[in-house]
Formats: C-alpha cells, sequence, structure tokens
C-alpha cells in the first residue's frame, strides 16, 4: 500500500501500519519473553523497513503493554506507577522485594518527576482509555508491504517539524472545525496506539500527535515527532492531497530546504 501523503511530504521513513492479528508475521522482529524492551524502537525499525510483533508475553515493558493494547499492565508495576511517574516510593524502596529492583530501576526511588505527586499521576492514568485488543497480536508494519486484504487500525508517521506541519494542515483541510489534532500527555506508545485506538471509534476520529515523552526520545532522531491516525482518518487524507496545499508552490519551497 502506497502513500500519496508520504510522497507529497517526502518522508524519510516509512508511515508504518499498525494491525491486531491472531496470525504472526514469518521473519518479524520481537522481544524475547521477559526482556525490557521499548515499544518506540519497534516502532522506529518497522518505519526503516521491518515488521515487528507483540503478544502478552514480548510486550517490552508494563507500560508498552498499556500502551499497546494489551489491557492495564500497569496494576503490575512494583511500588506503585503512580510513585514512578512522580516523586518516587522510597518506602517500598527499602522493602526486600524493593531493593532487589531499585538497583536496575534507580528512579524508583526518587521517581521521574514527570508529574507533580502521585495524586496528579494516579489521575492521569486513571483516564487513559485502556484497553484489551481481541487478538493475539499486535504487528508493526511498513505501510507499502501491507496487503489489500489487510487493514490497519492505525497509520503512524514519523515526521519532522515540516512534515508534522503538513500533516496538521491535511488533517484540517476538509473539517469545518479547527480541532482535529490532539497532543495527549502520556508515554510514547499511548500516543501511538492507545490514544489513537480511541479515536477510531469516533465519527470524526482525530489525529494524534506524539513521542514527547523523554524516555522514548532517544529512540528516534532528535527533530522526529509521531503524527497518528486510525486508518478511516488516513484514507480521507490521501484523497485530499490532489488538488491541496501540498500542490502548490509555498509547499514546494518548504520541500526545498529540507533537501
Amino acid at each position: 500500500m502506497r502513500s500519496a501523503i508520504a510522497k507529497a511530504i517526502e518522508m524519510k521513513y516509512s508511515p508504518v501500519a499498525v494491525m491486531w492479528t491472531d496470525e504472526k508475521p514469518e521473519g518479524a522482529v520481537q522481544f524475547k519473553e521477559g526482556r525490557w524492551g521499548c515499544v518506540v524502537a519497534m516502532l522506529k525499525a518497522a518505519a526503516k523497513g521491518k515488521t515487528a510483533v507483540f503478544d502478552r508475553k514480548t510486550f517490552g515493558c508494563l507500560g508498552g503493554g498499556t500502551g499497546l493494547g494489551f489491557g492495564n499492565q500497569y496494576e503490575n508495576f512494583p511500588g506503585g506507577i503512580e510513585y514512578f511517574l512522580s516523586n518516587g516510593n522510597q518506602e517500598f524502596c527499602q522493602t526486600e522485594m524493593g531493593k532487589n529492583i531499585v538497583s536496575n530501576m534507580p528512579a524508583l526511588e526518587h521517581g521521574e518527576g514527570y508529574l507533580k505527586n502521585p495524586e496528579i499521576a494516579k489521575k492521569q492514568i486513571d483516564q487513559l482509555p485502556m484497553r484489551d485488543v481481541p487478538t493475539e497480536y499486535i504487528v508493526f508494519k511498513p505501510l507499502e508491504e501491507v496487503t489489500g486484504e489487510e487493514e490497519p487500525k492505525v497509520i503512524v508517521f514519523l515526521a519532522n517539524p515540516d512534515q508534522l506541519s503538513a500533516l496538521q494542515v491535511l488533517a484540517n483541510y476538509d473539517r469545518e472545525d479547527s480541532h482535529n489534532v490532539v497532543v495527549p500527555f502520556g508515554a510514547g506508545c499511548h500516543c501511538i496506539c492507545l490514544w489513537p485506538y480511541q479515536e477510531m471509534e469516533s465519527d470524526k476520529p482525530k489525529a494524534v500527535i506524539g513521542l514527547f515523552d523523554i524516555s522514548a526520545r532517544k529512540m528516534v532522531d532528535k527533530d522526529i515527532l509521531s503524527f497518528t491516525v486510525p486508518f478511516k482518518r488516513f484514507k480521507e487524507m490521501e484523497e485530499n492531497v490532489e488538488g491541496s496545499f501540498l500542490e502548490k508552490e509555498v509547499w514546494h519551497r518548504v520541500l526545498e530546504r529540507n533537501k
């Protein structure tokens, strides 16, 4: 499946299709069971041409399992995810279990400082659109390798600021209101899967900009953010490329400075 948008904005990386399936794709890269890994690293691998697969035993980390849509894995977070995201759980770290964990996860003691306190962090977690997908696997696949028989759930673009500007404008091109792109707070995987999953069930699905997650930033180029759209909305945007600003002089001048 080729993308007119990707061609028009001269993407460095392939758009990535996120799919739910009960069939494990052959040759896909996958985290080992019980080993830590970042979902965003797999996203970048898919954008560079590989197919990645996840299941309920190989989602890399509890945040990744939650963000992909394998249920609320934060319920299994040692010492409480709300403490980890805010100012830590020193009391838990003094327990035998805590001492064993904090040696590999030092932020557990003093927190990541992304939210002011555990109370705010808990409220943030509680309002996530948790989901347990009905399939065994979730697959990240380069869009050009998606066949006509497959239907992705969402499409993820890894875009630089100029490309992101074009995507944002295109997402508003055929709408009568001007609030068709959202930027929710959350982990990198929340904004490429969990929040867009919620949008795909809307009558007027919005795009989601993400990868503001400080912990995931090191997994992508310094000038890259994600722009994710439900597949339904992606197809509408594809149809709007012809005749739009993407074919006009001002955009072509912007493209020139990126060559």
